[in-house]
């Protein structure tokens, strides 16, 4: 007897990809444009890296090296707040470096298997992690690719650049830490428990994987994300063709369907006409629109869009971080980590925090960044 049940489950749990694919197949039926405008808008070099990136975590997991990390978390820090907001740090401060994403990639599969054995709720360690790369990335030019965007079309110098976006980065992350710190649980993490007890790591994986990691990363870096990931992807097929398999495929196609649904609307002339009325060399103007612009169409897409209108590229970089938080669209990452940590309505309860943090921080940054960099 048929059922529809498996499409009922796959619509539930695939509702970003089935709603943004649709948007975009209504968009193009009521607005034509061409095929190579498409491709443009789904951003091919994103989405190489992105493989890539999924390409060596998987090695990274398969190798067994994420438990017994866990397991050396657990005897190195025996309070549950202490080891929480020591996850929630690390996210912070591995996305100054590796970007949001890849710090997601990494932190988040740790924290689901530290969770269970330690008491730490997953969905409050998964909402203040997508929080801390939101934050730590905005410490740095290279933490996320709307920082690198701006930083190259600015014309300022690494350091110049770094030192506008401090004050907003060191503003974000502190708010982050103390929220962590009143909302993670206290108590001592309970004895060891079997499960996590420790394992082989398959040493010649995990090495082969850390360093397609790091690869990956400098080719993104460098601006050659095909390079990287044409070599991970050749080896893995050649050393482990069913890591392969085991990859996310459909997170790719849900963050295509995004990029062209999301580039589409951007590019629509009631948008473009919005924006000519907005006069962006005001700095609440700008503020306010790169926190709004990455509320509905995601930071870097934001980003893109305000800064043909030419203004003050740390000003702008500093709003659409500020708009990372807030609904969950607002940020790429943030949509990565519900994803990865695969929580049922995570991604909904995550609105319940992430909203009331960017009431809270937006006011904040704006207060700082007029006294640290006054217009």
């Amino acid at each position: 007897m048929l059922t529809l049940q498996p499409c009922q489950d796959f619509l539930r749990r695939e509702s970003l990809l089935v709603g943004f694919a649709l948007l975009a197949a209504i968009l193009q039926g009521t607005d034509p444009v061409s095929w190579a405008q498409l491709v443009a808008w789904s951003r091919p070099p994103t989405l190489v890296g992105l493989l890539g990136l999924m390409l060596a975590i998987q090695g990274i997991r398969d190798s067994g090296l994420i438990p017994a990390l866990a397991h050396r978390l657990i005897r190195g820090i025996p309070s549950r707040r202490g080891l929480g907001m020591a996850l929630v740090l690390s996210s912070a401060l591995a996305s100054m470096l590796l970007t949001n994403d890849v710090s997601l990639f990494l932190l988040i599969p740790l924290s689901l298997v530290l969770a269970g054995p330690t008491g730490l709720p997953v969905w409050r360690l998964v909402s203040l992690e997508a929080l801390a790369v939101n934050a730590g990335s905005a410490l740095s030019p290279v933490g996320n690719p709307q920082n690198l965007l701006l930083l190259q079309q600015s014309g300022l110098s690494l350091g110049r650049f770094s030192l506008g976006l401090l004050p907003s980065g060191l503003a974000m992350l502190t708010l982050v830490m103390v929220f962590s710190g009143c909302w993670l649980p206290g108590g001592r993490v309970p004895p060891m428990p079997a499960d996590i007890a420790p394992q082989a790591v398959h040493r010649p994986m995990a090495g082969s994987s850390l360093l397609a990691l790091a690869g990956m990363v400098l080719s993104l870096a460098s601006g050659h994300p095909g390079w990287g990931c044409g070599l991970i992807l050749l080896a893995t097929l050649l050393l482990a063709p069913r890591l392969a398999i085991r990859i996310d495929w459909l997170l790719l196609a849900s963050f295509l369907a995004i990029f062209v649904a999301l580039g589409h609307a951007a590019a629509l002339p009631p948008v473009h006409a919005l924006l000519a009325r907005l006069d962006l060399q005001q700095p609440l103007t700008l503020y306010l629109s790169g926190i709004v612009a990455s509320q509905l169409i995601s930071n870097v897409p934001a980003a893109v869009l305000l800064l043909s209108r030419h203004p003050d590229p740390t000003a702008l970089a500093v709003a659409v971080n500020v708009g990372g938080f807030g609904f969950g669209i607002g940020s790429m990452a943030n949509l990565i980590a519900w994803r990865i940590a695969g929580v049922k309505g995570g991604l909904g309860r995550f609105h319940k925090v992430s909203i009331p943090f960017l009431l809270v921080t937006a006011p904040i940054v704006y207060g700082l960044q007029q006294v640290w960099h006054p217009h």
